[in-house]
């Protein structure tokens, strides 16, 4: 079975795959900018942490998602069929 990936742009559908998974939108510590987000992440439980990654709103996530022309790239299924919390953010 071959696992399943969607690319999309709309917030509301990326941010449903994110909480569904219990995630939170998030930048890595030290890369933000004045006035703008630093660089993108997701921050799963059991992931990178606190240590690296400064939780945002989804607001100052998804202002920078569309600033930095991005598409959020998931994959649904592992190729065995398990929940996956895969996902790259891409240029569109």
């Amino acid at each position: 079975m071959a696992s399943e990936s969607s690319t999309t742009t709309d917030h509301d559908e990326i941010r449903r795959w994110v909480e569904e998974h219990d995630g939170k939108p998030a930048s890595v510590r030290g890369t933000e900018g004045s006035d703008q987000a630093g660089v993108l992440r997701i921050d799963f439980p059991g992931g990178a942490g606190e240590d690296q990654l400064e939780h945002i709103s989804w607001d100052d996530w998804f202002a920078k998602f569309e600033d930095e022309k991005l598409a959020f790239l998931y994959q649904q299924k592992k190729a065995d069929g398990s929940d996956s919390t895969f996902f790259k953010l891409v240029s569109r």
